[in-house]
């Protein structure tokens, strides 16, 4: 009886894929940005070592040989930044809440002007809308601040004018989260419904047509076409803020209030409260700490967000 042969494998192991030019084309291409990255995003990093140390500048001697020679410090710095649990109670609560404030707010404000512009207005005013929204995004918090105080200005300020009243704003704490909410609003919901509106230019109008043949309105349009559309945007937008939870617009809350310390109450966020703390005191261990406390809660708060974004919908998840 013959014995059956053993089945002679047939198959071949996978070819290594050549270098080709388009390799090296694209690799040119990204390269830039790669050392710009390493340089300018990655390199400072090796700051944070700071935040560990009792850093001091020594007389005649560079930034480097001050950072070696400094004495370490463990986590003291993070210890003095917990130690007045009242003021880190206060600015860690009014980082949080602007936070959301301005990120919920600002995502309602950018898509509602999307769609009306990308909806109602004639197409012929889109392209001059969208060069008008962008602007105050280049207009600095320093032009920002001389703006605001012709409004508010107890003296000479429009809103006093108009109202023939001697409204104090820079001395009452109350009226600033809204004036600051206004502000934030104008600055930045222009920029963020263009990119909306980039959304919206693909999205393929047989399905708005189609629509329209079954007798839905614009309403149903809008709620059934353009806003699911536009949800993987959302998302991935808001995802992106996640990482700065606890990072607020150092100009907005410096400059625009005129670092009034009556106004703290209501003003005063961690980036600000680094920011005196470095003119004032010239602490760098202790900013270096907060920097640091800043980034890891960010980095966590962003994994979070986005591992329960994974698990609701991944295709919208950022990694």
């Amino acid at each position: 009886m013959k014995k059956d042969k053993p089945a002679v494998s047939t198959s071949t192991k996978p070819r290594r894929k050549r270098w080709t030019s388009d390799d090296t084309e694209l690799t040119l291409l990204g390269l830039p940005a790669a050392i710009w990255y390493a340089v300018f995003c990655y390199l400072p990093m090796f700051g944070l070592i700071i935040a560990f140390k009792n850093f001091k500048i020594t007389p005649g001697r560079g930034f480097l040989y001050s950072l070696f020679h400094s004495d370490w410090a463990g986590f003291d710095n993070f210890k003095f930044f917990l130690a007045s649990k009242a003021t880190f109670m206060t600015m860690t609560r009014n980082t949080l809440l602007y936070y959301i404030v301005f990120t919920a707010l600002g995502t309602f404000l950018n898509v509602v002007l999307a769609i009306a512009i990308d909806q109602f207005v004639f197409k012929k005013m889109a392209k001059t809308m969208q060069t008008i929204m962008i602007i105050p995004v280049f207009i600095s918090y320093a032009a920002v601040q001389f703006i605001v105080y012709a409004f508010i200005s107890t003296d000479t300020g429009i809103i006093n004018h108009a109202m023939d009243a001697n409204i104090r704003f820079y001395s009452t704490a109350s009226y600033w989260p809204v004036i600051l909410t206004i502000v934030k609003m104008w600055n930045s919901v222009g920029y963020g419904s263009v990119l909306y509106m980039s959304v919206l230019a693909g999205i393929d109008t047989e399905l708005y047509e189609a629509a329209e043949i079954d007798g839905a309105n614009k309403w149903q349009k809008i709620w059934n076409i353009t806003i699911p559309a536009l949800i993987p945007m959302i998302t991935v937008m808001l995802l992106l803020s996640v990482g700065s939870i606890m990072k607020s617009d150092t100009g907005l809350f410096y400059q625009v209030t005129r670092n009034s310390g009556v106004l703290y109450p209501t003003t005063q966020v961690i980036d600000s409260y680094v920011l005196n703390a470095i003119f004032k005191n010239s602490n760098f261990g202790f900013t270096a700490a907060t920097s640091f406390f800043q980034s890891v809660v960010g980095l966590l708060m962003m994994l979070f967000a986005n591992g329960m974004v994974r698990k609701i919908a991944p295709d919208n998840a950022l990694f």
